[in-house]
């Protein structure tokens, strides 16, 4: 692979762009971005360290794989209809989705099999090598193009397969799961201010709990809550702290905001 073009560069694409050019996989002169908002693009290319295109055909056709990372609801109109120079550009390369929404399948009702396509679902971590890359199970790149994209996406974090009918659910897990993570940071932080801890020492603290944490069940394997139970002592401050998350709610709430998620996608 010698040359990656973006359609789209929105928080996600600048992420993934980002995090391909810091790890070294592919150098920023060898990536491509095409976004209507001109000057917020030039921008952008600036900081991260990609290129700038004008328009959209001229970059497709000099990308070895093409990532579409726009708006969902603003393919159909990329695409265009049968014969358009968009889909003329893209015929026999390989395209990578990292659309919410969107399968193997999805793709293939409309560019058939001229295109290549595998979709995956990336989260913003990525930018720091620490993603959750989700790769639909169901994609029709030829053996040695998943090898090559697998493993550029692998310099942003962990690599799962799943199957097609799980990509909503695992994205919902590890797309809309960020927020999640960041929100219950800022609220321990706020904690620890109410407390005397300065706000930047208080996110330094609560930051690097939750990343040790997280390491420490990925190295050991053990189940969070054997982890969780190594903490609290008889009788002591950590299970009075993990009996008044329980009374209020706490696992509740987390399964509640991924139900709320998916009962949002089943009506869409």
């Amino acid at each position: 692979m010698k040359t990656i073009g973006f359609i789209g560069m929105g928080n996600m694409a600048q992420a993934i762009a980002g995090g391909f050019i810091k790890s070294g996989k592919v150098k920023g002169q060898n990536i491509f971005a095409y976004a209507p908002n001109q000057e917020k693009l030039k921008a952008n290319a600036a900081k991260i360290g990609f290129i700038a295109e004008p328009e959209l055909v001229p970059m497709i056709e000099k990308s070895d794989v093409v990532i579409v990372a726009c708006k969902p609801y603003q393919i159909k109109d990329i695409l265009g209809g049968e014969g358009s120079d968009v889909r003329r550009a893209l015929k026999g390369k390989a395209l990578v989705s990292v659309a919410a929404g969107w399968v193997h399948q999805t793709f293939y009702d409309i560019l058939g099999d001229e295109v290549r396509i595998q979709c995956i679902m990336p989260n913003t971590p990525a930018l720091v090598g620490e993603g959750v890359m989700l790769f639909e199970k169901e994609n029709s790149l030829t053996a040695d193009e998943l090898a090559e994209i697998r493993s550029l996406f692998e310099s942003l974090g962990i690599v799962e397969e799943l199957a097609s009918n799980l990509m909503g659910i695992g994205g919902a897990i590890s797309g809309c799961g960020p927020a999640f993570m960041d929100l219950m940071m800022e609220a321990y932080a706020d904690a620890a201010v109410k407390y005397g801890i300065a706000r930047p020492v208080a996110y330094r603290l609560v930051a690097q709990t939750m990343l040790g944490s997280a390491k420490l069940q990925q190295v050991t394997g053990d189940h969070p809550g054997v982890l969780k139970d190594a903490v609290c002592s008889p009788n002591g401050t950590t299970i009075r702290g993990v009996d008044s998350l329980e009374k209020n709610g706490f696992r509740g709430a987390c399964i509640s905001s991924i139900d709320v998620i998916m009962d949002y996608k089943s009506k869409k």
